[in-house]
């Protein structure tokens, strides 16, 4: 049995200013885009809702619909997308603190489950399970997924590099770091979503924690040929 981790501190965070009423707009339109294009996947399958009817049931133009996503990889793969850029505001924002060095690994699964606990709460939650059960049956998003992953992490090897003074081969051991806790998160995110009930964020952060512990284990773990 896993043991139970104890979650990390709380990162600060900034503090919180209305929005103004175009930005809140702007967010307002982009949820809906979010929202109705994942209902009318589920509902119909990725190939089967055009963007046309995308745009006509969300109430917008394609010209607005470009504003904001790429295509409809981009709506569908938008909460995961959103957390991993919060992820890098956090790497980019928190401060360094006076602390010695710490192990690179937890750092950063501090910074994600830090990201975690910013997503909204209304909502956010059943958007990413609704968008990794998609994803599941659809492999053009398999494909976006793996782009933008390419993406993010090469965007926080440069903020890692920018703030943090890395020992030994730096820059090898920070993908190799990234690299883990991508995978970390989507054995944490495959379990998230299998279970029948308790899809709450609080519980995608545990889950990444437990994984996460069981990194340095993996990496030492023996191969004994069998008799």
């Amino acid at each position: 049995m896993t043991a139970e981790i104890p979650p990390p501190p709380a990162l600060p965070s900034p503090p919180a200013l209305p929005l103004p009423l175009r930005e809140r707009k702007k967010l307002r339109t982009r949820q809906t885009l979010i929202a109705t294009a994942l209902e009318l996947f589920g509902a119909h399958g990725f190939d089967g809702v055009t963007l046309d009817a995308l745009c006509e049931a969300a109430e917008v133009s394609k010209r607005t619909f470009f504003r904001y996503f790429a295509g409809k990889e981009d709506v569908a793969m938008a909460p995961t997308q959103d957390l991993w850029t919060a992820f890098l505001d956090v790497l980019e924002t928190t401060p360094a603190g006076e602390e010695a060095a710490r192990p690179l690994l937890g750092l950063l699964t501090d910074g994600l489950t830090g990201a975690i606990a910013r997503m909204p709460a209304d909502g956010w939650a059943d958007r990413a399970l609704a968008s990794r059960r998609l994803a599941a049956r659809t492999p053009s998003m398999d494909a976006h997924c793996l782009a933008f992953c390419d993406r993010t992490t090469r965007a926080a090897l440069t903020v890692l590099d920018r703030r943090l003074v890395l020992g030994g081969p730096g820059a090898l051991h920070a993908r190799l770091a990234l690299d883990m806790l991508v995978s970390a998160f989507h054995q944490a995110l495959d379990s998230w979503v299998a279970q029948p009930a308790g899809h709450t964020t609080e519980d995608l952060a545990r889950r990444l924690r437990e994984v996460a512990a069981e990194l340095p284990r993996a990496a030492a773990a023996t191969a004994v040929p069998r008799p």
